[in-house]
């Protein structure tokens, strides 16, 4: 069977849009999205994979992005950040962005925009530091989506996040412990030379007397440790 084509991109006005995804409001998918976490008091309820394949469609507009994130909602956020461009997003931007968020998919999701952007490395530094509890989940955030995403960043320059890492692995926040667990995990699994550090923390880490320290630790001892892993960056198991 051949395969369905893929539409082509064409220029969206933001009504247009606002039309598409106020058709697919659901209080059924609010409910769900509720049990997952996501802040759904300013959602229509339209799925990621929806808006995933709506980006696919909207050619990209640094205006449309910003008309959509200054709509207020949960999918037009989501979808601000997919369509925009980053040789044209500013630190201003970002910073405003980052203000407003409310939910740790919408962290999840803008974040692969902001790592596109030269102010990257300087916001993981400035945002892993900071107290509200999403800004910081977004340095952190950053620091897993470009170890997985950035395959030409030299692995050196990951390893100062390992710092960044041992320092606020005692946040106790659920948004935070789990995106410091997520960057020290895919840090590890970025290359073999990354491995060994990533691994070493991880195991001091499930030692130390703080419980959310030890549970980051632990849990992603676990996965870099697994057969899996070591496989994949041709490691050999340390012996028994």
């Amino acid at each position: 069977m051949a395969a369905t084509p893929r539409k082509k991109r064409r220029p969206f006005k933001l009504d247009e849009i606002v039309a598409r995804l106020e058709a697919g409001e659901s209080a059924e998918n609010r409910a769900d999205m509720a049990r997952y976490g996501i802040a759904t008091d300013n959602a229509y309820g339209v799925p990621l994979s929806v808006l995933r394949s709506l980006s696919r469609e909207i050619e990209k507009d640094h205006d449309l992005a910003l008309a959509l994130w200054d709509h207020g909602k949960r999918e037009t956020r989501l979808l601000a950040s997919f369509i925009d461009i980053p040789a044209m997003v500013t630190e201003d931007q970002i910073d405003r962005w980052v203000r407003d968020f409310n939910s740790w998919d919408i962290v999840d999701g803008v974040c692969d925009l902001f790592i596109a952007t030269p102010f990257a490395e300087a916001k993981i530094t400035e945002w892993c530091a900071c107290e509200p509890e999403f800004v910081k989940r977004a340095g952190f955030t950053m620091i897993a989506r470009r170890a997985v995403s950035d395959k030409k960043a030299p692995d050196a320059d990951f390893l100062p996040h390992l710092a960044l890492i041992e320092r606020h692995a005692t946040d106790p926040r659920n948004f935070v412990k789990k995106a410091v667990n997520w960057a020290l995990r895919q840090i590890g699994k970025r290359s073999a030379t990354l491995h060994g550090p990533a691994l070493a923390l991880a195991n001091k880490l499930a030692m130390a007397d703080d419980k959310t320290a030890r549970w980051i630790g632990k849990d992603a001892a676990r996965e870099l440790s697994s057969d899996k892993v070591l496989g994949r960056l041709n490691i050999q198991p340390a012996p028994n």
